[in-house]
């Protein structure tokens, strides 16, 4: 290779374009300021509308996109390099990236649905496509859902328009449905009266709407009652345990049978024996196990990395 004719080449290049090499330069470095400007701005402005966050990033991330490809094909033609083979090639590119993730990309149209009509937010509690749990994580290609025993859930994004999802925390209060059994020898007022006052002493309840209880159906052995009830949709769960406590507790207290299933047991007269294996309870063998721990960049707390203080360290220097 002749080096010299290479050299001398790269220096009729500078030498001939020092003007469009400027430009460059400028335009490089002011289309750069230009550009972060705008996200900056563009920023501020989403973040005072009622917009999701997650809408937001994505908004932002395709105009950044955007605007750093504008400033590229600014660069390149002034530069004197032809764009047009470039948005040939982006074309055939995207074309064929389309044909590649079309399930993706169908996830993404179906996650832009899902966030800008509101559908729920993080934190809501949802049951969808026969699973049920709490909204952890919302992107543009699934959710994720933690369930009350700590199991974590990821459904696309496709699935979920495609099914019925049912959000228990779409409102700020819930309506809780009880029901109980008592035996027919019972007094229908007094029952009625019991679950009411069992309610309305509870001081999660409220009392607007008030509770409610009625007979529901007479049974081939005890009698059904419904019971509802308006509460904060936090304390859903805690006024259902504790009412339905309370209300076990009076029912005995007030002598109000609750119906159950009769058994008839027979003695066996003879003694059956059943093999003894082993000798005992064999003693506990405690895991061991490993802790594994782990530090999200991203989002955790820096001071976690540098674990000895400022005021540690003076102490460490003096002794």
């Amino acid at each position: 290779m002749n080096w010299q004719a290479v050299w001398n080449n790269i220096v009729d290049f500078f030498s001939g374009n020092v003007w469009n090499i400027v430009t460059f330069i400028v335009v490089l470095v002011f289309g750069i300021i230009a550009v972060k400007l705008s996200i900056n701005i563009l920023r501020r402005m989403l973040r005072r509308t009622r917009m999701e966050p997650i809408a937001v990033g994505f908004i932002m991330a395709i105009v950044k996109f955007l605007l750093y490809l504008i400033l590229v094909l600014v660069l390149l033609e002034i530069l004197g390099i032809g764009i047009t083979w470039i948005v040939t090639a982006f074309s055939a590119a995207f074309l064929a990236i389309g044909l590649a993730l079309q399930n993706n990309i169908a996830n993404i149209a179906n996650g832009i649905i899902i966030v800008s009509s509101g559908m729920f937010k993080k934190g809501d509690y949802i049951a969808v496509d026969g699973v049920e749990g709490s909204v952890s994580q919302i992107n543009f290609l699934y959710i994720t859902l933690i369930t009350p025993d700590n199991k974590r859930i990821t459904i696309p994004n496709n699935k979920i328009l495609n099914d019925i999802v049912t959000n228990y925390d779409s409102n700020n209060t819930r309506r809780v449905n009880l029901e109980f059994e008592v035996g027919y020898d019972n007094d229908v007022e007094k029952v009625k009266q019991t679950v009411l006052e069992c309610m309305k002493s509870n001081g999660l309840v409220r009392l607007d709407p008030e509770p409610f209880c009625r007979l529901k159906s007479m049974g081939d052995n005890n009698l059904l009652f419904v019971a509802r009830c308006w509460c904060d949709r936090e304390d859903y769960w805690t006024v259902y345990f504790d009412i339905t406590e309370t209300v076990f507790n009076e029912f005995k207290r007030r002598g109000i049978s609750i119906d159950y299933n009769q058994v008839e047991i027979r003695q066996r007269t003879d003694s059956p024996v059943s093999p003894v294996v082993g000798e005992g309870l064999p003693p506990r063998v405690e895991k061991k196990r490993n802790k594994k721990h782990h530090f999200d960049l991203e989002n955790g707390d820096l001071k976690e990395l540098f674990p000895i203080r400022r005021k540690e360290k003076r102490e460490a220097k003096k002794q």
